[in-house]
């Protein structure tokens, strides 16, 4: 063959038809292989008791009414997506559509978003149940003993803008303006003529009203607890989510967010206690954090880390009250010798003598034992006084106590209660360092978890009680998920 005739030889080639339409036949079974995690997920809450979903349930073979969607389904599609690192409602409905493990769950059949919206934040006691099933088989399992638990917390975005924080008087305005969009609805010149979009118009117009509302009674309540009008006029909640709270977050940057509180078992991970709170600060959920567990297990546990956001004196002395064993970092420095008013001899100018139990003055003059204060747990405070005579005729009294003139110079001693003392001694040995440093492998290893491979580092609800819901979707999507992956781990069984 000449060349001539390989240039002008045409290629063949299959060209791609998209104008046409296929018949398929699909094997529903054989779209997932079987060792697929949508299988186990399906299997595991199979395994629960969920006669509390199904009673919620109105639609009956007796009455009649439209067939509602088996809870199981609705509660594995959310399992796996929150697995696949989805949270949007929407987008799990459309993978119902073409993903072949959100069509093994369904069977092929399409869920509405709506549906999966609603099943997601209004069953609470009932998801709050299934993650104590749960628990309780992971501990029947062995998997859960208790003997160390790790509590943390961390600080998860809310679905609000910064700019959607406003002061009272803006949020008035737009309030009465949606409620006046609301009126109009009614007016037939202001119809549309698809009924469709005016029923998502109305829907809208009301969701905007119901936020506002929300918003307004939310900001008298942070009124109610400052004093000062200034203070009161300055604060400010957000229109979109009214609940949510500016909160510094790891990377310093500010957010409208909330605090997830997570309590972690060390024998395996696996996470036995979750809240959410609007409260930035950690030093207040120590407590609550052990509630939810012994609530949950029936079972206290035996031995708690935490760090220095958790470890006060007060928490230091209820954990022991509690029989619970407590290590913490102490980001709180010894308790100084006394304290004193600033621009006056310090404390440490006066001399405590232990044995006669009083202060000696750089002057030579005794400071006598008045009296004890004790207003904070694990610490208490003595004061010491000088005689007013003594401090008169002193010559250092300029720089000491000038404004003193009906009694004599004072400072205060602290000493710290002997639980407190103790956990000291504790904290200083290696041993309690040594367990105090796994802390970050167990309870920092799940927040991590949750916010990379589960993708919740925003939540996608409103509100205090959505956003606790969603948060327990994820904690319990994370347990199942280590279950079944523990599950691979176990040696198989010896055959004989």
């Amino acid at each position: 063959m000449s060349a001539e005739n390989t240039t002008n030889k045409q290629p063949l080639i299959r060209h791609v038809n998209r104008q046409q339409m296929s018949w398929r036949t699909v094997d529903v079974e054989r779209l997932i292989d079987e060792d697929h995690p949508a299988r186990a997920i399906w299997t595991l809450i199979g395994r629960m008791d969920l006669s509390r979903f199904y009673q919620g349930i109105e639609s009956s073979a007796e009455e009649g009414g439209r067939p509602a969607f088996d809870p199981q389904l609705l509660i594995s599609l959310w399992v796996y997506a929150y697995s696949q690192g989805i949270g949007s409602a929407r987008e799990v409905a459309r993978r119902c559509e073409y993903d072949p493990a959100f069509q093994w769950l369904t069977g092929l059949d399409e869920v509405n978003y709506h549906t999966l919206a609603d099943f997601r934040v209004e069953r609470h006691q009932e998801l709050d149940e299934l993650f104590t099933q749960v628990l309780a088989a992971l501990s029947k399992e062995g998997l859960i003993t208790l003997e160390q638990v790790m509590q943390d917390g961390t600080k998860i975005k809310a679905l609000a803008s910064g700019r959607s924080f406003h002061r009272q008087g803006t949020i008035q305005g737009h309030l009465e303006r949606a409620r006046q969009r609301v009126a109009e609805m009614g007016d037939p010149r202001n119809e549309e003529s698809n009924s469709k979009t005016r029923k998502a118009q109305e829907r809208a117009r009301r969701e905007q009203q119901e936020r506002l509302e929300s918003a307004l009674e939310e900001l008298q309540k942070l009124q109610e607890r400052k004093s000062g009008e200034k203070a009161k006029n300055e604060t400010r909640v957000s229109t979109s989510d009214s609940q949510a709270r500016v909160m510094k977050h790891s990377d310093g940057g500010l957010s409208p967010s909330y605090n997830a509180q997570i309590s972690t078992d060390a024998a395996h991970g696996l996470i036995v206690g979750v809240a959410v709170t609007q409260d930035a600060n950690d030093s207040a959920q120590l407590l609550p954090a052990v509630d939810r567990v012994e609530q949950r297990l029936q079972k206290t546990p035996q031995q708690l880390v935490a760090d220095g956001g958790y470890t006060t004196r007060d928490n230091i002395e209820k954990m022991a009250e509690q029989g619970v064993d407590f290590l913490g970092s102490m980001n709180w420095d010894n308790v100084p010798s006394g304290t004193s008013t600033p621009n006056r001899l310090p404390p440490s100018a006066f001399v405590y003598d232990r044995e006669r139990d009083c202060y000696v003055c750089p002057q030579g003059q005794l400071l006598g034992y008045e009296c004890r204060h004790t207003k904070q747990a694990g610490l208490v405070k003595y004061r010491y006084a000088a005689e007013m005579q003594d401090c008169q005729s002193c010559p250092r009294k300029p720089q000491c106590c000038p404004d003193n003139q009906k009694r004599g110079r004072s400072v205060m001693r602290s000493e710290e209660s002997a639980t407190v003392v103790a956990f000291r001694q504790k904290m200083a040995t290696d041993e309690a360092r040594g367990q105090y440093r796994r802390r970050s492998q167990v309870a920092e290893f799940a927040h991590a978890w949750i916010k990379s491979k589960l993708g919740l580092r925003q939540f996608h609800v409103r509100g205090l009680l959505k956003v606790q819901m969603e948060m327990l979707w994820a904690c319990l999507t994370y347990n199942l998920q280590h279950w079944i992956r523990l599950r691979k781990l176990q040696p198989a069984p010896v055959i004989t």
